[in-house]
Order: structure tokens, then sequence, then C-alpha cells
């Protein structure tokens, strides 16, 4: 009886850090869209709210790392409940670090918007298609997350390479355009901050998904072509 009033209370526990942690992903994905948006529009007082808004994000981090670190010393967890909370705790960096990311999309938005126009290049246009892949890729891997779904995962981190292949056009697009016109240099390499911004979230999102599947298998796929053989299972 105690053994079992013991792993309830470590369930519920646990529980309610997952639900913190699912708040965490909500609270920086509306961060990473507004970034976006902000990028697009030029709106300086979003891109100012989505800065401000990661002192938020780095809140719960920190009282996230607490109650994971408290729940492992009192509970004492084993075998898969203790891979669920160092998964949990790896999620919790992940997405903290994607608010980051946010914030400086958000920043360089903001500096280009005072800058102004930079000739022919529109930087939106330049990002666009990436933008939209990142966000889907963010939006499913906390999705796969919060139902623990491996197959899921393992067609995020098959699409990560996709993301990977449009940074490397973008980067090929933006020195063309600065070989052919050095007044847009300035420009040009703030756009190409905010893809490699992008692609870095793209990874973020890779990481989540590779902890759902360590959580579920307690497999660790990273470095790995483990994912590759099991995509064909998950299509």
């Amino acid at each position: 009886m105690p053994g079992d009033h013991s792993s309830k209370q470590f369930d519920a526990d646990l529980e309610t850090i997952r639900s913190k942690v699912l708040l965490m992903g909500g609270l920086v994905e509306n961060q990473f869209n507004d970034a976006i948006n902000c990028f697009r529009t030029g709106n300086v007082v979003q891109a100012e709210q989505v800065v401000k808004g990661d002192e938020n994000v780095n809140r719960l981090e920190v009282t996230l790392d607490d109650a994971c670190s408290h729940l492992i010393v009192k509970r004492q967890p084993a075998a898969n409940d203790l891979r669920t909370v160092m998964a949990t705790l790896k999620v919790i960096t992940d997405l903290e670090r994607i608010g980051d990311e946010a914030t400086k999309i958000a920043r360089t938005a903001k500096e280009l918007h005072e800058r102004g126009p930079a000739g022919t290049l529109n930087h939106y246009e330049s990002v666009r298609v990436i933008a939209g892949n990142t966000a889907d890729l963010l939006h499913d891997s906390l999705d796969a997350f919060a139902r623990l779904d491996e197959k899921q995962a393992a067609r995020i981190i098959a699409q990560d390479e996709v993301i990977d292949h449009e940074y490397r056009a973008i980067m090929r697009t933006m020195i063309t355009f600065m070989m052919e016109d050095p007044r847009t240099i300035s420009a040009a390499l703030d756009t190409l901050w905010v893809a490699k911004a992008l692609e870095r979230i793209g990874d973020h999102a890779k990481n989540i998904a590779e902890y759902v599947i360590y959580v579920v298998e307690g497999k660790d796929i990273r470095h790995t072509s483990y994912v590759y053989t099991k995509l064909d299972s998950a299509i």
C-alpha cells in the first residue's frame, strides 16, 4: 500500500510538471509566431512584447527545473519514470532556447524596421517558406510530447532535413544578393540571421521529438540512423 501511494503521488506530481511544460510550450509557440509576424509587418510594439515575454519563459524554466529536481530527490524514480523526468528536463531547456531564438528574430525585425527598406530585398518573403515549416515542426513536436507519440516524433525528425535544406538555399540566395548589390549587405545579413534562428528552432523541435522516442522506447537515438528505419513503419 505505501508503494502504491508513493507511485500514485509520483504520477500526480509528474503530470503537474508535464502540464506546466506544455504551458511553457504554448507560450514559446506564441512567442515564435508573434516574432515571425513582426518580422513580416515591421510591428515594433509587437517585437518589444516578444522580447519582454521571454522573461516569462525564463522564469518557467527555472521553476520547472527546480520542480523536476525536487521530484527526483523526493520520489527517487527509476527505470522509465526516471527517463521521463530526465527527458522532461531536456525539453524544458530546448523550449527556453526556442524562446531565445524567437527573441533574436523580434530584435532583428525591430532593427530592420528602424533602418528602412533595402532595395529589392524582401526580408519576409526570403524566409516565408522555412518559417512556415518551422512553425509546423514546433507545433507537431509539442503535440508528440503531449501524447508521447513516437511515430509522429519519427516523422518530425526526418522533416528537420527539409528545414536544413531550405536554410542552405536562403544562404546561397543572400550571398548572391550581396554580390550583386553591396547596398543590401546589411539587410541580407540580418535575413540570414533570422534564417539561422529558424534553422536552430527546427533543431530544438527535433530534439524534443527525440526525447519522446527516448521516453517511449528507452532508446537514445541521437546521432544514429535509428529514426530512418522506424520511419518506414511510422508512415
